[in-house]
């Protein structure tokens, strides 16, 4: 499993203003939490939170966390939620866990596709990714930076279900039969024949020759029926 350093602060004010000013000094404003001590509030670097969360292991990145002026100075950690501006997707605020390398831990691990299902190589099927990771339970150490799916032999129709997948290193939360992929049908577009599509076309240019002469001929009846000005 990947582990990074990462350096933050320690913070004594909290609130809506703080975070904002904290944010536009380029840091990111967090918690960190951990079983018996009470939460720590912090700030981290953008840019070195950034670099962190964009190795292979992405969010699941194991850190040796050093806070500046905190009473406990270090400890291991996790990234437990990251808030994201809902249009910019700019990173409001992280949630750290502390954690021990000897207790397993809760995390959610991306699923990776391998290979192109038959259905869609050669029946124009459409592969719809229903969940793209599931939890699992393990060692901190052997969080995997994904489990790994293979989908060649899936035919129109055909789906995988959590079940199918496989990790050895601890166990896999989410339910048996909850369904990961599935090939559908490709949409068919009925076209209608030629001689329909003629007679659709004549028949509005028939209606829309009818309403232009009875619009011409209003406008006759209302001149005619209009007082004269002489």
């Amino acid at each position: 499993m990947a582990t990074a350093e990462l350096k933050a602060k320690l913070r004594e004010e909290t609130g809506k203003g703080v975070a904002r000013r904290i944010r536009q000094g380029g840091n990111v404003p967090g918690v960190l939490y951990g079983e018996g001590h009470d939460p720590v509030v912090l700030e981290v670097s953008f840019k070195d939170f950034y670099h962190v969360t964009h190795t292979r292991a992405g969010g699941n990145v194991i850190l040796d966390l050093t806070i500046d002026g905190a009473k406990r100075p270090g400890c291991k950690a996790i990234i437990r939620e990251i808030q994201y501006h809902p249009v910019r997707r700019d990173v409001l605020h992280v949630d750290f866990q502390e954690i021990s390398m000897s207790k397993k831990v809760h995390v959610n691990v991306p699923i990776k596709i391998l290979g192109e299902a038959i259905g869609v190589r050669t029946k124009g099927g459409v592969l719809e990714v229903l969940h793209r990771e599931v939890e699992v339970r393990c060692l901190p150490a052997d969080i995997p930076e994904n489990l790994p799916i293979e989908i060649t032999d899936l035919d129109v129709g055909d789906s995988l279900q959590v079940r199918d997948l496989t990790f050895a290193d601890g166990e896999i939360i989410d339910e048996p039969e909850t369904t990961v992929i599935t090939i559908v049908a490709p949409t068919v577009v009925e076209e209608k024949p030629k001689a329909e599509e003629e007679e659709a076309v004549e028949g509005e240019e028939a209606e829309e020759a009818k309403e232009g002469e009875k619009k011409e001929g209003d406008k006759r009846e209302s001149e005619a029926e209009a007082p004269s000005s002489e």
